[in-house]
């Protein structure tokens, strides 16, 4: 019995680790690592996986636009904020440029009235005989003509015609900024470029045209005459690439880029060169007629203190009058005429030109053509800025590009 239960231990042990039964459990194993897979990587998971992706991704695109709009919201409130600082900006320099004017309108009365009555005293006090009525007539005028002379120079340093020209310019810009911000949030699409770039125009607003006189005014001789400037700089990195244009894009094309390449060098060289040699030749003229009223009235204010002298005859008399004749004279035309506020405007017109040429460079620039303004919109608004159509500003481009650029007389504007 024991030798039968040993054979039987023997046989099975040998059986047991034959190749067969190997080769059958090795299956065996194989066959549940597939099921394992399969149940795995089943259509019943996937469809576990898809469903949970449509639970999840309704409420990520929700979480999303309240992003979105919240973001919209801050910057259509930054927006609304900056309008209404705009707002306030055309308002006090509204103000401000109408009592300009009221300052230039009642310093000249003021000062014509004082010079001529002070004329009149010397006249009176060459023929009076009192001593008493003499001395007053001599005090009275070399008061009132000393006092001409100080308001003058004040007049003279502030330019108030000038003043109140800055002040029109400026409140007519910020009017345009104004209408500019109420397009962005009527159409509802604003990025913090906006903002940021809307921002940047008011503060160089600001620093164009300064409210407060002292510390802050704009100096009214300068010794360089330089176009007005009230748009903020681009301090941007050139690029060396161009963008190749082989068809219509956008509304831009090969013919138009050179069409306003020809447009920016008659600006330069007709335009913006006229308007600055303008602004010089009425600088000049302001600063003689500035220099010489409060000489006329100073000379004058010497006349009267010899009055009735033996020594000097009538030559104090002589000094009185036709000198504060002259200063008369001088000052309507300085200050009547508004010299100061004829050099803002050429100054300012130069300007205008300088921020055209600026405009069209920076779009020509922009080497992705979809970023730009539409080809024929920009087209139809410099022309229009310049006073022209379109087809007068295609045949101006052509003149200049068929003849020497040097030769052609025509300004690009028609306009100023």
């Amino acid at each position: 019995m024991a030798t039968f239960k040993a054979s039987s231990a023997s046989s099975f042990s040998s059986s047991s680790s034959s190749p067969f039964l190997k080769t059958t459990v090795k299956s065996a194993q194989k066959l549940h690592q597939t099921s394992i897979s399969v149940a795995t990587n089943s259509p019943m998971r996937d469809h576990r996986v898809r469903l949970n992706k449509r639970i999840d991704s309704p409420t990520m695109i929700r979480t999303n636009r309240m992003k979105e709009d919240a973001d919209n919201s801050c910057l259509m409130q930054q927006l609304h904020v900056i309008m209404e600082t705009v707002a306030d900006r055309v308002e006090m320099h509204k103000n401000i440029g109408e009592q300009r004017n009221n300052w230039n309108h009642l310093f000249l009365t003021s000062v014509n009235g004082m010079t001529m009555t002070a004329a009149t005293m010397a006249g009176l006090a060459a023929v009076s005989d009192e001593g008493s009525a003499l001395l007053a007539l001599k005090i009275s005028s070399t008061l009132l003509y000393l006092g001409a002379t100080g308001i003058l120079i004040i007049m003279n340093k502030i330019q108030p015609s000038q003043l109140a020209e800055e002040q029109r310019n400026a409140s007519r810009l910020f009017k345009q900024l104004y209408e500019e911000i109420k397009s962005i949030i009527a159409l509802k699409k604003s990025t913090s470029d906006d903002v940021k770039r809307i921002m940047n125009k008011v503060l160089a607003l600001d620093k164009a045209y300064p409210l407060p006189l002292l510390g802050a005014m704009l100096d009214k001789f300068p010794k360089q005459v330089e176009p007005a400037v009230w748009w903020p700089q681009q301090h941007e990195e050139s690029h060396n690439s161009r963008y190749v244009m082989n068809a219509v894009e956008n509304g831009w094309s090969q013919g138009l880029e050179e069409e306003m390449r020809d447009i920016i060098s008659v600006l330069k060289r007709k335009d913006d060169a006229e308007y600055v040699k303008l602004g010089k030749i009425a600088l000049k003229i302001n600063k003689i007629f500035a220099i010489c009223g409060p000489f006329f009235t100073g000379l004058a204010a010497i006349g009267p203190a010899f009055i009735g002298s033996p020594f000097f005859g009538l030559g104090p008399v002589f000094f009185a009058v036709v000198f504060g004749s002259l200063a008369t004279i001088v000052n309507t035309l300085e200050h009547g005429g508004q010299i100061g506020m004829v050099f803002e405007m050429y100054r300012s017109s130069a300007g205008f030109f300088r921020f055209m040429e600026e405009s069209i460079e920076s779009a020509l620039e922009e080497e992705q053509v979809q970023r730009r303004e539409n080809g024929e919109v920009f087209e139809a608004r410099v022309a229009l800025e310049l006073g022209r159509n379109p087809s007068e500003l295609r045949d101006l481009a052509g003149a200049t590009r068929s003849r020497n650029p040097n030769t052609c007389d025509e300004f690009a504007s028609k306009l100023f």
